[in-house]
């Protein structure tokens, strides 16, 4: 074992403080990461908090790594040191079930995936993980990405979660020349959703709550901008878009929204109410609707999508800052006072 700086929460709803941590040593297919960069997800904050009661304190959060390989073990064929790596929210899974073999992980079926932090290794040694706020961490090379050259590592590292979110569901449902996508909300998942839409060719309309960010949505690649508080979108926009992305947590009217759906349309959600989905099944059936959702991309599609990433000039647009500072990060996102994720200096732990 190595004992290495982290960031963790010693209890629900502590502030996070520095502490040491234990990394496995490198096994025979492992690879050691030295974090550079580590993106802060909402879900850091749910998990810090406790709000989803999983537990599992002192928790080190973080699932959107991106760094260099310090080490590899004896097996290791993909990587070599000084290598620009990621990793995204799960470094296992059972690799033996259908959705394993074809590079589905995140649908794991035999098990379950193992998440970067809050989760056990349940297939090895049962120890817990502990994820990205911290200088290193040891990971099998299957759940290991390559971050190409000219894609900075501080860009690249909200890509591991907030990227593939949005990039899976577009690359599902087709999203590219002749079809319109909407995209709700322009947060940390939207104006990526907003960049990869546009670059893989699609009309891309924002919808958000109000104008205020309309500049920042144009820039980002948006032909459309609108305020969904105002009651004409609903009306100007009726039947317009094959593909819906919901980037929001925040309950909303489905049948206001599925009215903005063509024929065959579908609504994907990527966030998660608190309370329940509920929709009018008249809403659906009259132009044969779909409502969805979509979890993160496997291994392979994340590849893909940092490959094409950097093909297109895609990063996230990031502010980023030191470890002392996470406290006021968490505040920040919970204000939706970010453009557009914060990203921890991995130096400063």
């Amino acid at each position: 074992m190595t004992a290495v700086p982290a960031f963790a929460a010693p209890a629900a709803g502590v502030p996070l403080e520095r502490t040491t941590i234990e990394r496995r040593p490198v096994g025979e297919n492992d690879v050691l990461i030295e974090i550079k960069y580590v993106g802060i997800c909402h879900t850091d904050i749910h998990h810090v908090r406790d709000d989803w009661g999983r537990g599992g304190f002192p928790l080190v959060p973080g699932h959107e790594i991106a760094g260099v390989v310090a080490e590899v073990g004896p097996g290791v064929t993909g990587y070599q040191v000084g290598d620009r790596v990621g990793v995204g929210c799960m470094v296992d899974s059972c690799r033996k079930c259908e959705n394993c073999r074809n590079g589905l992980e995140v649908y794991c079926t035999g098990g379950g995936l193992v998440a970067t932090y809050a989760d056990t290794m349940r297939y090895t040694d049962g120890a817990p993980t502990q994820g990205g706020y911290s200088t290193h961490i040891v990971v099998d090379e299957r759940f290991v990405l390559g971050i190409p050259e000219g894609l900075p590592l501080e860009q690249a590292a909200p890509l591991l979660c907030a990227g593939i979110t949005t990039y899976s569901p577009l690359r599902h449902w087709n999203a590219g020349p002749g079809k319109k996508v909407a995209v709700i909300g322009l947060g940390g998942l939207g104006h990526l959703g907003v960049k990869f839409a546009h670059a893989l060719g699609a009309e891309v309309t924002v919808l958000s709550q109000s104008l205020r960010k309309k500049d920042d949505g144009l820039r980002l690649g948006a032909d459309h901008y609108y305020a969904t508080s105002d009651p004409k979108t609903f009306e100007e926009l009726a039947g317009t878009f094959d593909l819906i992305l919901n980037t929001v947590s925040a309950s909303l009217d489905g049948d206001a929204f599925l009215s903005l759906l063509r024929i065959d349309g579908t609504m994907v959600y990527l966030g998660i109410p608190e309370k329940p989905v509920s929709a009018n099944v008249g809403s659906l059936m009259m132009g044969r609707k779909s409502i969805a959702s979509s979890g993160i991309g496997g291994i392979p599609e994340t590849q893909e999508m940092l490959d094409f990433a950097a093909a297109n000039g895609i990063g996230a647009d990031v502010e980023v800052i030191s470890a002392d500072e996470i406290e006021q990060a968490y505040d920040r996102v919970l204000r939706s006072d970010v453009r557009y994720r914060f990203v921890i200096d991995n130096s400063t732990i």
